[in-house]
This record gives C-alpha cells, structure tokens and sequence, in this order.
C-alpha cells in the first residue's frame, strides 16, 4: 500500500482517484460496478480501476463494500488472488461519493483465453491445463483455509498473465466469511453454468464445495473448449447435470430429496465423464469425477486436488 493511501471513513485527504489515475478504457462490468484500465500518473504503472458507487442515503460506506475490501485485503496476500493495491474516494459528476478499487492489471481472463484455442481449433496443451488448474486449486484453497467462500467462480472471473501463465481469482464480490455453523444464505449467486447442484436445488446451507464444483466446470471446459453444462434457465441446468451424471438419489446423495427444489426428475443413468470430456487421462477423469461429486460432504477440497496423482509430473515450485 502506499504511504499517501486513503483510508476509508476519513484518513488524510490525499489526491482524489481521478487526480492520481489516467482511465485509457473500459475492461468491464464487475459484481458491483465498471472496470477500467487506468494509468497511474506518478508511476506510470497499469492498474485496473473498479468503481463502486456508494448509495447516498447510506451513511458512510455499503457494509458490503467494507466487506469486500477487508476480504481482498486479507487475501490480497496469495499469489493467485489479484491484489488490491489501493482504495481511493472520488465524486461522479453528480457529487455523489465513489469508491475506487485500485488492482493489479492483468492483460486477460481465462474466458478469453480458451476463446482463443477454440478460434484456431487447436487443443489447450495438457501442461497449460494441469498448470492453471493447480493454480485455481492453491488460490481456491487460500481462500477456503480463510473462511471465505468465493461463489461465483468461472473463466471470466479467473485473470491471466499471458506471458507468465500466471492465473489469479478476481471479483471477490460475492465472496463472504462463512463460520461454522454454516448460516443460511440467499442462493441467488453464481452464473448458472458452473453453480453447484445443491444451490440450484435451493439448498440453504452450503459450503466450500459449492467452489469445487466450479472448479470441476472449468477444468472440464479447459479440456474440451466447450462450457461442460450451458443451461439457460435453473431447470435446463439441472437437467443438463443429470443427462450425464444420472439423476440423483437418496443412495448416492442423502437429503436430496428434501431440497426445497427437488421434484420428481426425469430418471437418467450416468454417462461415464469420459462421454463428455474424451480427451483426459485417468488421473484427469479421475479428479473430475472427485470434484463432480454430487454429495457435497464427498467432493473433493482444493488442497486435498492440489495433492491429486494428475499434477504429479507438474513443475510445483516454479508455481
């Protein structure tokens, strides 16, 4: 952080966000705002700039907005979790107060990059997948072994260093403290494709395995280009699940008759993974299959997937 930071709620007033930043272009729209790339003037370093509006009749700053930047704060400290360098006040044209979110810029995001192999046609080499995916895993674990679920994982989310191949977990929006005893939470959360079965069976008390489950998405989409269930609608989502893992029941999951949204499905039997997702080793579709788990107290935990026989030919300590 830098010495002239301003802290939030009062502080030393110090140059306003617009005063020490350059915007060169809009990158986004992120959970609660837009993303700019910016330049900043006394360093001429690139940074990702993310505006929170602050809502007037609030006083002070949005507990949701304090929560977020504690977390990142705290998290800022892992390799593969963007970092937050900064957080500057500012005032939109109308006066009103704006919070600016000051990161490190990366130049692209997972989305984008598979977008590109996918383009070309080629394959994502094995190396590149193994690579990224242990590094999801160890950002992914960090984050766990803090108490903060992220809930909304999935490509776009996930920024990349081209160059280095470094991977880093963004937009920590959504993210929240859980403690034990896990309390009820709204289910309106992640993008539709890479949410957990148990949020769209309107579980009200979930865990880390909701992260896991993302994680299974998109390690099977970093391996055949194609997002692994693309529903449109919560229905359309389930059902793609259940086409190829089969229906689910009380033997392989308990209490899932009880979910408030479960009804009577129509009855799949599993696909076999290998159907949807031709091109893995053993080990690969054995970790899939690990993080795919249905029952969420069996899936797989990112620092358990981190240990995993897949990534044991990959080059750790260079990570």
């Amino acid at each position: 952080m830098s010495g002239s930071e301003e802290t939030i709620g009062g502080g030393a007033k110090t140059m306003s966000a617009m005063q020490a930043f350059e915007k060169l272009e809009k990158v986004g729209e992120g959970t609660y705002g837009k993303v700019y790339r910016a330049r900043e003037k006394a360093t001429g370093r690139i940074v990702a700039l993310k505006k929170t509006r602050l809502h007037e009749d609030d006083e002070g700053v949005p507990p949701t907005t304090l929560r977020e930047v504690s977390i990142l704060r705290m998290l800022s400290r892992d390799p593969h979790i963007v970092r937050l360098m900064d957080v500057k006040q500012g005032q939109n044209k109308e006066g009103k107060t704006v919070l600016y979110l000051v990161f490190e810029y990366m130049d692209t995001d997972l989305k984008k990059f598979i977008r590109s192999f996918r383009q070309t046609g080629k394959a994502i080499p094995v190396p590149t997948v193994k690579s990224l995916m242990y590094q999801l895993c160890k950002g992914v674990a960090f984050c766990h072994g803090h108490g903060i679920l992220h809930r909304d994982l999935k490509p776009h989310n996930l920024l990349m260093d081209r160059k280095t191949m470094l991977l880093k977990i963004a937009d920590l929006g959504l993210a929240r403290a859980y403690t034990l005893p896990i309390k009820k939470y709204t289910h309106e959360i992640l993008t539709l494709w890479y949410r957990a079965p148990e949020v769209l069976l309107g579980a009200t008390h979930y865990s880390t395995a909701v992260d896991m489950w993302s994680v299974g998405c998109i390690f099977a989409e970093l391996v055949t280009k194609q997002a692994l269930f693309p529903g449109d609608s919560e229905l359309q989502q389930l059902l793609h699940i259940f086409r190829l893992l089969g229906t689910p029941n009380e033997q392989v999951w308990p209490g899932v008759s009880n979910l408030v949204n479960w009804h009577e499905y129509p009855q799949w039997s599993p696909q076999g993974l290998s159907s949807a997702v031709p091109d893995l080793d053993a080990h690969g579709q054995d970790l899939l299959l690990q993080f795919l788990q249905y029952d969420p107290s069996k899936r797989i935990s990112a620092k358990k997937a981190m240990e995993h026989p897949y990534f044991d030919d990959l080059d750790k300590e260079s990570l």
